[in-house]
Formats: C-alpha cells, structure tokens, sequence
C-alpha cells in the first residue's frame, strides 16, 4: 500500500512518450517473443562477489558467495516464511584496493538446473540458459560536511563553529568534497514472475531498461531486479582503513509484475530534468524522509495527509483566480492600498529567492513564483504607464514613467495609504537596521547573499 501511495504520486510526472510501433526490416510487425525461463523451471543460483566489473574468476571458490541449487521459477510457497523467500548472511573480505576507495561488485547468475555460468566449461554452459546481472556495491557518496556554515564576519576562511551544526550535514554545501565508497549490509535480488509476450522495440519505459531479448532467438531473458529501494541514506557506511570484513545479508525473492513497475517507476530519473535536477529531483535526505514516515506512519493518516494536501493546493489555486478576477474587475481604485501592493511584490520577490537559497520543495517554489507572477500583473497594472521620448534611456529608448490613476489620487485613500506607511516606517526601519545588526553577529549564513536574504525573509517573517 505504501509503495503504490508513492507510485500513484509521482507517476503523474514520469509519464514518457507512448513506444513506437517497432517492425522489421521487411516492414512487418515483429512477432511477440517469450520468456526464455518457462513457468516452474529448476534454477541454480550462483552470487560471486569480485573487484572486477566483468567477472571471470569462476574457479575462485573464495568469490562465490552464495549458492543455491534447485530453486523453482515462480515459486511463492516455499522458503522458511513460505512466500518464496531465501536469505543468506555473511561477510565479505575486502582488500586493501576497496579500503582506499576501490571498486567491489556483486555478479549473479541464475541457470537452469544442472547448468553452470562458466563459459569455459564447454559442456556445461547454455547461453538461453543463463541470465546474469551484476551492480557496484559501494557507490561513492559525499563524505559528511568537514566545516559548518558560520559568520560572514568570522575570522579567516574557516567558519566560526556553530553548536548547532550537525556532522551529517551536507558537505557540497560547503566547498568541494571527497567522494568516498558506503556500503549498505542489506541488498534484495528479485525475479520477476512475468511471462508477458513482450515485442522487441514496444516495451514501454521505464521497463525496456530491464527486459533483455536475446540477439539470435529473439525471446527475452528472466527480469532480474536489484531492490534497494527500502535501504536508508542513514545506514550506509564509509569503507575505510579500519574495516577488515564488510556485513552483508543478502536475500532472494519472486517479484510480480505491477509490483516490479512500481520499484522501476521509483529508480527512474524524471522526464522532467530538463527543470535541473536540483530543481525537480528529491535529495537522498528527502527521499529517506519520505520512506521513514510511509514506514513508520498509519496508511490511513498519510492517506488523509495526501488528501488535505491535495484541497490546500486547489484552494490555494481558487484563492489565485479569485485574486485575479477581483483586480481584473476592479475600474476605481478607491479604498485599495496601492503602496501594499508594491510592497507585496518586494515581500514575494524575497520569499521566492530565500527559498530557491535553501533548496525548498519544488512545489512550493512553484507556489510562490505564480504568487509573485500575480503581484507583479498587479503592480504593473495600478498605475499608468507613458513613454517620455525627451529624457531617453541612454539617448535611444523612451524612459518609462508611471503615474498613480486619478481614481486614486482624487481619493482620500492615497492620503491615508501615505499616512499609514509613512508612520509604520517610523517604527519598521530602525526595526530593520537591529534585526540586521543582529542577525550579522549572532546568526550563521553561508555568505553574505544568503545573510540578505536570511536577514529580509526573517524580519518579514517577524514583523511584516
């Protein structure tokens, strides 16, 4: 349930383009092929782990990892839980090579019973019946942040030391890094029980980058899938000097079709990219977040949340084209505070870029950009606008001049409009200039842009 809440989410915004319709080279549509692995056929699985990315060491026993012969294709039964799951735990010796940094990868194979993946071993190799894949185990990750935001006004290059800082925080954040290899004790290998008649050349995505046709058959092989979508950021753990032997718990499970799209859908990068993958795509740390509350919070609340979700953003939509066709609407501007609304465009102006700063959600970047989009429709629509072709910009274009309509300026709403900011500057800049003070000398920013922008958003915030 959790899985597909996600699922049905985000699949609004991975939608690709529809498969063409494939043919072959005469013209006539290709024949649909078949899963070179029948229903219930006897496996063996073999697991080597290597440093090598194409493995070759079969007659290294200490590469073999794991074992298991007589496994049945589509078997939910059996395992010690009874759903066709196996497990197995043990540690993986690492060289020197993988302390520094090096490579380690994981082969698996699977073969029909009494077959063996050595392709050396002339009598005992079948190309149809071996299906392999293979991944690194130790991706390189950032190391955790070496120095903390501080004061703009510390001493020196290095930032004064904040209490609050936490050393996980992110380290790009703050000048280049190290990338270092983690590792992860848990790892799922799954098959997928599917003998759709796939057409070579339609398979939809994200799904044609698992499916596999062999050249000369034209049948497909078994779709073999590392699940690591449940593994959290927090667990992995940097490979270092100090590690001898490495946990690993490895499992084997039978996977059905739709639940296998929906693990695919996940682990495939957005269509949407062309926004910049800072911009559209979630953070590891955002990604975790969201795995920890489906893991650990009531389908029936996160359901509810979704749904409250879902009204606020159409209310907050209503609330923009309410917003619009009132001032669409509007031919006196008698009683309207044209100052608030110029101040409304700075207040919007600052949100947006505090939160492109500080790398919110993009939903709500969204949000406040067509809320700033509305204040400046407003603001350029209140006064009228003339081209004054004497006092040109540089000698060449009309300067543009603005001047408040009459409604407004034979209204008694401009005097009071006058009054009240003029009174509320009284009170609001000195406000200002402590705040700053302030939030210079006790406050921590990355640098001065951002202790601008930190410094507006938190007055507005405070006293706007």
């Amino acid at each position: 349930l959790r899985i597909f809440i996600i699922w049905a989410i985000s699949s609004w915004f991975r939608r690709g383009p529809a498969p063409q319709e494939q043919s072959s080279a005469g013209g006539t549509p290709r024949a649909p092929s078949r899963n070179l692995f029948p229903k219930d056929t006897l496996m063996d699985l073999y697991v080597y782990i290597s440093e090598h990315e194409h493995f070759t060491d079969f007659n290294v026993s200490s590469a073999l990892f794991w074992q298991k012969r007589d496994l049945v294709y589509g078997d939910w039964t059996s395992g010690e839980n009874a759903d066709g799951c196996y497990e197995h735990y043990g540690e993986v010796d690492i060289s020197q090579s993988v302390q520094q940094n090096g490579s380690i990868y994981i082969h698996v194979y699977f073969t029909k019973s009494g077959f063996h993946p050595d392709p050396r071993q002339k009598n005992l190799y079948r190309r149809l019946a071996t299906v392999h894949t293979s991944r690194s185990m130790a991706p390189g990750r950032a190391g955790d942040a070496r120095r903390p935001p501080g004061m703009v006004l510390g001493k020196g290059t290095t930032p004064i030391p904040s209490s609050n800082w936490e050393p996980g925080g992110r380290a790009e954040d703050y000048g280049p890094v190290e990338v270092i290899s983690h590792w992860h004790p848990n790892l799922t290998i799954n098959m997928v029980d599917d003998h759709t008649p796939w057409v070579k050349g339609s398979v939809p995505p994200p799904l044609d980058q698992y499916v596999k046709f062999d050249a000369i058959s034209g049948d497909y092989y078994p779709i073999l899938y590392f699940n690591d979508y449940w593994n959290l950021q927090k667990d992995y753990f940097p490979i270092n000097e100090t590690l001898q032997r490495l946990p690993f718990r490895l499992s084997f499970c039978p996977l059905s079709l739709w639940r296998w799209q929906l693990y695919a859908a996940q682990s495939t990068k957005s269509p949407w990219n062309f926004l910049g993958e800072d911009l559209y795509e979630q953070s590891d740390e955002e990604q975790d977040s969201v795995k920890v509350a489906l893991l650990e919070t009531n389908p029936y609340l996160l359901a509810l949340t979704i749904i409250v979700s879902i009204v606020h953003s159409i209310f907050e939509f209503l609330a923009f084209k309410n917003d619009i066709q009132f001032w669409n609407s509007r031919q006196s501007l008698e009683g309207l505070s044209v100052r608030s609304v110029f101040f409304g465009v700075f207040q919007s102006l600052v949100v947006l870029l505090y939160i492109l700063d500080n790398e919110t959600n993009f939903v709500v970047q969204v949000s406040v950009f067509i809320g700033l989009l509305i204040d400046l429709w407003k603001f350029w629509s209140l006064p009228v606008h003339m081209l004054d072709r004497e006092n040109k910009v540089a000698g060449v274009l009309p300067r543009v001049t603005f001047k408040d309509k009459s409604t407004y300026i034979e209204s008694s709403t401009k005097v009071y409009d006058d009054m009240a900011f003029r009174y509320l500057s009284w009170i609001l800049f000195p406000l200002l200039g402590c705040y700053a003070v302030y939030s210079l000398l006790y406050l921590e920013h990355k640098g001065w842009y951002s202790w601008v922008l930190s410094m507006l958003y938190g007055f507005l915030l405070t006293f706007g």
